[in-house]
């Protein structure tokens, strides 16, 4: 006599760990999503905004990473360790060129990499474990300013275009986890649809607690103030824009001879 098949039990064990599963987006949803992303936008970089196959390379890891940036905040486990690593590990990478310049020669700018790793790494994950709580506004359209603004300021290129476009893979990268998180946030159950506790905490302009609203956006608006003076939009109190320099490309025929 054959045995009769399992039946499946919506009350089950397995089946609640897929639903509660499925009420977040997970690690692995999230580096693969902005990981395509990336791909994408790196190759897009090279062959349409002209960007050399490095910095199309460059522009995609940092789309990739950027897409786990808002879960820094989230409880301690493997995946966090895991982005804290990568994180630490891409900072200097980013940074070398200043690095290098604040150093003054490659072991000083080695030793101080070395430095900003363990920062990074081990005091970073301490400061944010203290001071964030999950979903705060490191889950925020304000923190994904912050971070793309942040890349055009440190990373180093004469080009203001090539800036723009790693700030832009930021933000990318960034909006794709806050995106991925409210669309986890909709749940179906059977042809009705319901929003979990958790809809509307990613894309948000402020948060539930004042000092951490105020901290970003005192934050937001240093850096904001800095990307203006950097792209000659705004100027230092009490400093004067340079006038503009021309360069004489051809001699003038007519030009009076001084001696």
């Amino acid at each position: 006599m054959p045995r009769p098949r399992a039946q499946f039990d919506p009350g089950s064990r397995v089946f609640s760990a897929l639903v509660d599963f499925r009420r977040m987006a997970a690690y692995r949803e999230h580096i693969t999503v902005s990981g395509l992303i990336g791909v994408f936008y790196g190759g897009t970089g090279v062959i349409v905004f002209g960007l050399s196959p490095i910095q199309g390379a460059i522009a995609g890891c940092l789309c990739w990473v950027a897409g786990m940036l808002p879960d820094l905040d989230s409880e301690s486990g493997k995946p966090i360790r895991e982005l804290f690593s990568l994180t630490a590990a891409l900072a200097p990478m980013v940074l070398m060129q200043h690095l290098h310049a604040l150093g003054g020669n490659t072991e000083r700018a080695m030793f101080l990499a070395l430095l900003l790793y363990a920062f990074v790494r081990y005091g970073g994950a301490t400061v944010v474990g203290k001071l964030s709580v999950h979903r705060g506004m490191f889950h925020s359209i304000p923190a994904l300013m912050i971070a793309a603004e942040l890349t055009f300021l440190f990373y180093k290129s004469a080009d203001i275009r090539v800036k723009l476009l790693m700030a832009a893979a930021v933000a990318m990268g960034f909006l794709s986890h806050l995106i991925l998180d409210e669309m986890y946030s909709v749940q179906w159950h059977g042809g009705r649809v319901k929003l979990s506790k958790s809809a509307g905490s990613a894309m948000k302009m402020i948060g539930k607690h004042f000092w951490p609203n105020a901290f970003t956006y005192g934050l937001l608006g240093f850096l904001t103030f800095a990307v203006l003076v950097k792209t000659d939009l705004a100027t230092l109190p009490g400093e004067e824009r340079a006038p503009p320099v021309f360069q004489q490309a051809t001699e003038l025929k007519d030009a009076p001879v001084y001696r």
